[in-house]
């Protein structure tokens, strides 16, 4: 970045580094602790669906590869597509054996990249719930976002609507500041709705 951008407030994007996935594990047990949300054991990618003959094939390889490292483990990564026009590729391994699932999630994300389509890719989620009595009742999410190289926690509150727990988000980010690189823009931290696997 040169003088002239540091002047004009023109910034660099943060380019992506899909190793900060491997620190979801480490961040789970802290938000266990301090919160009591564990994981779901889903987590999915959501990418913009390119028409072509070439964004398919790559689509499907990433899905044959990861369905054939679960032929012995667990249902196949599921291709959905969202109310919006998006597409994810879902994953669902034991609610503890979120290192697995983290794998599955940077293996797509590293596939789709290596083959062009980076700019295609928008997150990753990982889905958590909270422990105890009250669990179906609260739920949250931890959003990577691919372009920013940042997490943001995502929390829909239950019942009709489309409404978030905003205090929990903001504890959440709180506990998690040493853990994972919190994306500091509140303004990104976009809702997800209707996103498959909670």
């Amino acid at each position: 970045m040169g003088l002239l951008d540091v002047l004009l407030g023109r910034t660099k994007p943060v380019a992506p580094d899909l190793d900060q996935l491997f620190a979801l594990p480490s961040a789970a047990v802290t938000l266990q602790a301090a919160v009591s949300f564990a994981p779901t054991g889903t987590g999915a990618v959501c990418f913009a669906t390119v028409e072509g003959a070439a964004f398919a094939e790559a689509r499907e390889e990433v899905q044959a590869l990861l369905d054939a490292d679960r032929e012995r483990e667990g249902p196949p990564v599921e291709a959905v597509r969202d109310a919006y026009g998006y597409s994810w590729l879902v994953s669902r391994r034991g609610p503890d054996d979120l290192p697995a699932l983290v794998s599955d999630l940077h293996a797509v994300n590293s596939a789709l990249e290596s083959g062009g389509f980076g700019p295609q890719l928008l997150c990753s989620v990982v889905t958590f719930h909270e422990m105890g009595a009250a669990r179906n009742e609260r739920r949250l999410g931890l959003v990577y976002l691919y372009k920013r190289g940042t997490f943001y926690p995502f929390a829909p509150l239950a019942g009709p609507g489309q409404r978030r727990d905003h205090a929990l988000e903001l504890q959440v980010r709180a506990v998690l500041t040493d853990d994972l690189r919190i994306e500091r823009d509140l303004s990104r931290w976009f809702p997800i709705w209707g996103a498959p696997g909670w």
